[in-house]
């Protein structure tokens, strides 16, 4: 699977669904522009150099060195937190994060990162598993996106990975719907792999 260091998937909410799982002869009606990712999104992603050796003293460091170096003023302005930053769910099924790599929690790290006029992005996965085997948003989806609004979370970057069962475009219309339900801005970056070729549209589906 290819991973980006900097950020440049135009990251759309792409189709209309409703809540659940849809079959693959389901009707996807074409979405409205919310406004975001009007440009190519740039910014850091902690994958290609940490990957799960990541933790919130290393995302506070890149933060400042994002400010300090002169790429937020060249417009680089995510700052994102890729796979492993998962704990367990708690009893109601809340995501939480890892307690010895992010000990403040995910909206003490998301408010570090506003405060250097940055935004700050996750990571999760359609699957039931995310590509490290941490939990994935599989069924917890509008759940997912409310916590992530309640962090403050700006950008959504959304894997693919255990994922075999699921219809591609009912999966991220279900997690577009929840990040817009929120009523948060969030950026939805999809990574699909290109196996269901997502760069071509139907009358059903703006992308």
């Amino acid at each position: 699977m290819n991973r980006v260091l900097l950020i440049a998937l135009s990251g759309l909410p792409l189709f209309a669904v409703g809540c659940g799982l849809a079959r693959a002869e389901q009707q996807f009606m074409p979405r409205k522009p919310n406004g975001l990712a009007l440009t190519p999104p740039m910014g850091w992603n902690s994958w290609n150099k940490y990957r799960c050796d990541i933790n919130e003293t290393t995302v506070r460091q890149q933060a400042d060195a994002m400010v300090s170096s002169g790429m937020k003023a060249a417009g680089y302005r995510y700052v994102v937190v890729d796979d492993c930053w998962q704990g367990q769910r708690d009893a109601a099924g809340n995501i939480e994060s890892d307690p010895v790599r992010f000990p403040s929690g995910i909206k003490a790290l998301a408010e570090y990162v506003h405060a250097q006029g940055l935004k700050f992005g996750i990571y999760s996965d359609a699957g039931d598993k995310t590509c490290e085997n941490k939990p994935g948003s599989r069924g917890h989806e509008f759940q997912e996106a409310l916590q992530y609004a309640a962090w403050g979370v700006d950008y959504l970057r959304y894997d693919w990975c255990n994922s075999e069962s699921l219809e591609v475009r009912a999966a991220y219309a279900t997690m577009s719907d929840a990040l817009r339900a929120t009523g948060r801005p969030i950026l939805y970056s999809i990574c699909e792999w290109g196996t269901h070729q997502p760069w071509e549209p139907t009358p059903q589906v703006i992308l």
